[in-house]
């Protein structure tokens, strides 16, 4: 039973914040922070949200040089609606856990039925005594569905309850100036165009300021009492609708209501009312128990397939199945979305797209979820030409240069040296195609959109760099380190680019073998010459290597500067961008997080092992581990090298982060890129999985501290599942076909029906 169970948990700010995040209901398409239906005393700092993935607006973002193509204008998501609002009064006492007795009170997530619980004994100033049980849940069967299931139990009194539905238009993001995370301002995107009530429904039609888009929240209260009907009175103003019933309680009576939101856009449809008066039509036409039966289907499907499990530690096989449900929670599931920094559980980073879906949660759907990976791609397909007219802004003459921060497709990065000059995002994406399809042998979304991808990224490596001395090299980059800036030949930077540029050329050739490649010829234009220019650019790639020490620098001039000794850091003046100036950092040997030791692990074949050793242990001294993407990476490259506790430090530092609030900023979100780091440092790390064009690898370790884990993943058309305990590594193939695998270098083949049984090598 994978279920997440809080106590009387604390009423102070910070707790309530966190229980927002924490407790945040979401599909991929709608969020909505786990807030109190009835609000909170004033003086309460909340973040009340409810958030659309990828509805965005505009706003300006002025710089102080007016130089060119510097980005003067960023998209910010919205906040779009608040539908949570229900008010409780008994005999004219208003419900609130911060007046009369709180006797009980419980929050409950339930990962397997995909809804969170909150359960309240409460005590009126007056002595009378009511059970309060909210339920809310957002549905994976109907994306635009947010539904509430407000109970009420008289325990001890008889009298007149009230219960009031509140549905407000006029709604602002959240800021704090203090917070480079969210919005520093406050300002007022959306701004209600009508009110309206029909058969029963409110609903407000909303525009934004800037961007010209629609957003529509549609309202129907359904309230069932065991007495008999309950007067009900709607009201409205400008901006929000309010449905009031009122109706008789004796001890021991219950009464619920039933609450459903349906969120409709403008990005998705063409006349938004019609569409969320016919979502609603849907929505209520369906039994409340077969949405929770749809819902419970679609988990048990999604946990069957990813089935992630740790023996010996129970907080961590908690917080494993925590990140695992939040991945599912985020993700887009549709082409006109992504995957934002903190999902759909808060407004940190503004709601905007990093790099973060490629390199460190795409592993995950790729292996687990590939309708979602499959989304995702196409989303970055669909700003392509977005990303080819910022590589012309850029002053590229060719290729397709992707925003460093995005969710429409232009650049919302506006500090340069650490945004739009992480050029590596470009081959990220492209890594990630390649990936896919090594998993899946996928050629027709090769065909659709990934080839197209690999050659529009590879021809921004062909315009950008230059060959000197025979080797082609890149300049004037950051890679992953947003501490060392504006870079000659960041090794990260260039081998992600000789990748690309190989791959291109390959995803030609795959769809010329199968006669599928005269489409992309077309629209493409891609020649024979270019992409003989591919290969000699990727064999001449410049990827730097330093003799003396063995390792390969992080860039031209990383190994000529002062060593920052990081042991000496004092945690007051971590993060280091929060309390150093940005050129200070940038003249030192210090890294904010895996840059070299991330190309290492996802392209571990461009080096041998003891040089990926002997760079491992340079960078482990030099890197702070600033940002929640870094430790993750470290496990994973200590498994591969055969150092399994430091691998286990590096793991627990990163896995119980957003569950326990490890870095106490949770109540801004979630750390999605994170939560894919924990199941990345599970099976690729301690499993040692790899996807490799010569097919599946595996170098399972275990750390001394469990007794054992497992894991699923798909492959081609085959799921497989693979337990490791501290003497045996069983490999089962659950379905599909025969496959041949790796096992610490030699051959296996797995068939239906018989489990491998491989001795465990400890290194």
């Amino acid at each position: 039973m994978r279920q997440y169970i809080l106590k009387d948990f604390p009423l102070d700010n910070d707790s309530l914040k966190l229980g927002e995040t924490i407790f945040h209901n979401a599909n991929g398409y709608l969020g909505v922070r786990g807030n109190f239906e009835e609000g909170y005393p004033e003086g309460y700092d909340s973040i009340r949200g409810t958030y659309i993935n990828g509805f965005y607006d505009y706003a300006s973002m002025p710089q102080a040089e007016k130089l060119y193509g510097l980005i003067e204008e960023k998209q910010t998501m919205l906040n779009v609606a608040d539908t949570q609002g229900i008010a409780l009064s008994v005999d004219g006492e208003t419900f609130s856990l911060f007046e009369g007795t709180v006797l009980e009170r419980e929050r409950l997530l339930d990962m397997d039925k995909g809804f969170t619980l909150r359960r309240i004994l409460w005590r009126s100033p007056s002595g009378k005594t009511v059970r309060v049980s909210v339920k809310r849940m957002a549905s994976f069967y109907l994306l635009p569905l947010f539904l509430v299931e407000y109970r009420v139990e008289a325990v001890d009194f008889s009298g007149e309850v009230k219960l009031i539905s509140g549905h407000k238009g006029d709604v602002r993001n959240y800021f704090d100036p203090k917070d480079p995370r969210v919005a520093g301002e406050s300002f007022q995107h959306l701004f209600v165009q009508s009110v309206k009530e029909q058969d029963g429904i409110s609903m407000i039609t909303s525009t934004t300021s800037k961007s010209g888009l629609t957003v529509v929240s549609a309202v129907a209260n359904r309230l069932v009492t065991g007495k008999g009907q309950a007067a009900s009175e709607r009201s409205f103003s400008e901006t929000e609708a309010w449905e009031t019933f009122t109706f008789p309680m004796e001890a021991g009576d219950s009464a619920v209501l039933y609450k459903y939101t349906v969120l409709c856009d403008s990005i998705r449809a063409k006349d938004t009312e019609a569409e969320a008066e016919s979502l609603m039509g849907q929505a209520l036409s369906m039994n409340v128990e077969e949405l929770y039966r749809h819902q419970e289907e679609y988990l048990q499907k999604f946990w069957q397939d990813c089935a992630v499990e740790v023996q010996g530690d129970a907080d961590l096989n908690e917080a494993i199945c925590y990140n695992l449900y939040q991945l599912v929670q985020s993700a887009g599931k549709d082409a006109h979305c992504n995957i934002a920094a903190k999902g759909l559980s808060g407004e940190g980073y503004e709601g905007h797209y990093f790099w973060d879906t490629e390199m460190y949660l795409q592993p995950f759907y790729i292996l687990n979820a590939r309708e979602i990976s499959r989304n995702l791609i196409r989303n970055r397909y669909s700003i392509l030409e977005h990303a080819k007219e910022n590589a012309r802004l850029l002053g590229h003459k060719k290729g397709a240069a992707f925003p460093w921060r995005t969710i429409m497709g232009k650049e919302c990065s506006g500090y340069f040296p650490s945004g739009s000059a992480q050029y590596h995002i470009s081959g990220d994406i492209a890594y990630c195609v390649t990936a896919y399809y090594l998993a899946t042998k996928d050629l027709d979304l090769l065909e659709e959109c990934g080839a197209e991808i690999l050659i529009e990224t590879a021809r921004l490596w062909i315009d950008m760099g230059n060959y000197y001395k025979g080797k082609f090299q890149i300049n004037a980059v950051t890679g992953p380190d947003e501490y060392t800036c504006l870079v000659n030949n960041n090794y990260y930077t260039n081998a992600l680019a000789q990748h690309n540029l190989r791959w291109a050329v390959k995803a030609v050739e795959l769809l010329k073998e199968a006669g599928r490649e005269k489409e992309l010829c077309a629209k493409t234009g891609i020649t024979p010459e270019e992409l003989a220019e591919f290969n000699r650019a990727a064999d001449a790639m410049y990827l730097p290597y330093d003799e003396e020490l063995g390792i390969n620098p992080q860039d031209d001039s990383f190994l000529q500067k002062a060593v920052w000794d990081v042991a000496a850091i004092k945690e007051e003046e971590k993060p280091l961008l929060l309390h150093y100036h940005p050129m200070y950092l940038y003249r030192y040997q210090v890294c904010k997080q895996a840059d070299t030791v991330l190309a290492h692990f996802i392209l571990e074949d461009a080096q041998d092992l003891e040089t990926i050793r002997r760079s491992f242990a340079y960078y482990e001294k030099v890197t702070t581990h600033d940002s929640s993407l870094s430790t993750c990476i470290y496990s994973i490259v200590a498994s591969r090298l055969g150092e399994v506790e430091k691998a286990y430090e590096y793991f627990g530092e990163s896995a119980k982060l957003d569950l326990f609030n490890t870095h106490k900023n949770t109540k801004d979100g979630i750390h999605t890129a994170n939560m894919g780091g924990t199941y990345m440092a599970i099976v690729y790390g301690f499993g040692g999985l790899r996807i490799k064009e010569r097919g599946i690898c595996l170098n399972p370790v275990i750390p001394k501290q469990w007794q054992g884990y497992k894991f699923r993943f798909l492959y081609e058309d085959a799921s497989l599942e693979v337990i490791v305990d501290r003497e045996v590594c069983r490999i089962s193939l659950l379905k599909g076909s025969s496959k041949e695998l790796l096992v610490y270098g030699e051959t296996y083949t797995v068939e239906p029906e018989k489990q491998l049984e491989i001795e465990v090598k400890w290194n």
